[in-house]
């Protein structure tokens, strides 16, 4: 692969999906790309850049696909389940108790162990949320690892990343090699396929929004352009869950570190105020968290 190879691809990936590489991943692209071009009958990346240049959209789809990081378990760092389960669903419950609904977003879902880990949770929470009209949308650039979460199927080494053992008993049927959640949890979750650097309000608001390890990709303005879009999406008095190694901090001040919950954020003071937020619903949020 040539330089000019390298920066065009670099160039596709950042236009295409966000992905930010660094000068120093040829190896990475050459890992992922070389197989990709034997497996379309081309004899190398120099021939798939070529094709790539004469409007292969197909093909553009494969690359971005290639090159896309779908690295995920069930409860993944456990901690931002813990918060959920502990603060941010009890004051939902509280400050929602009069419409009864809630909606969820997982972005970047990728195959399905995160938006299922939060259905799996709902369920044990029941009680909470009796009656309710509960929404979970889960999102991926990628069409194939929707396709597998909607399935529903995962292996022997899927279920022990992360899963209690009493809910893979609880939730999922045996099929053979694999383990298959239950319909009930299956029908808990929607799947749309989505790009996060488009347009993202057909979604609608949300009362949580699930971003987590998929902003570490992307550059500093590419972030603050998808938390400017997140904070429209995010109810007034709505939680933001990102990943371990990710912040808004120097990049946004649409949003504030929830209470005393490590990687959890809302809607900023102004952003409250401009959205017409209720301040005693924050106060509830705020309670619960301690």
């Amino acid at each position: 692969m040539t330089p000019l190879d390298y920066e065009y691809l670099r160039k596709l990936l950042k236009e295409r999906s966000g992905l930010d590489l660094s000068a120093d991943k040829q190896y990475l692209v050459e890992s992922r790309l070389v197989p990709l071009a034997r497996r379309s009958n081309l004899s190398g990346i120099p021939e798939l850049v070529h094709k790539l240049k004469g409007g292969a959209e197909p093909l553009t789809s494969d690359v971005v696909e290639a090159m896309t990081t779908n690295e995920t378990f069930f409860f993944r760092d456990k901690i931002p389940f813990d918060h959920l389960k502990e603060a941010v669903l009890p004051a939902l419950a509280q400050a929602r108790a009069a419409r009864r609904s809630l909606r969820i977003w997982c972005a970047a879902s990728s195959t399905g162990q995160e938006p299922y880990s939060i259905a799996m949770l709902l369920k044990e929470m029941t009680a909470l949320f009796s009656g309710w009209r509960t929404e979970i949308v889960a999102t991926d650039l990628s069409q194939a690892v929707l396709e597998k979460s909607k399935a529903g199927l995962f292996s022997q080494f899927e279920v022990q990343r992360g899963l209690p053992i009493t809910m893979l008993v609880k939730y999922f049927t045996q099929k053979g090699e694999l383990w298959q959640l239950n319909a009930d949890i299956r029908g808990m979750v929607q799947h749309r396929q989505l790009n996060l650097l488009q347009d993202l309000s057909h979604l609608g608001t949300f009362d949580v929004i699930f971003c987590r390890n998929v902003l570490i990709y992307f550059d500093q303005d590419t972030k603050a352009g998808i938390f400017a879009k997140i904070a429209r999406m995010l109810e007034p008095d709505g939680v933001l869950a990102l990943g371990a190694a990710e912040s808004v901090v120097g990049i946004t001040s649409a949003f504030r570190p929830y209470p005393d919950r490590r990687g959890l954020y809302q809607p900023s003071t102004a952003s409250v105020a401009r959205a017409g937020g209720a301040p005693h619903v924050l106060k509830a949020v705020a309670s619960a968290a301690r």
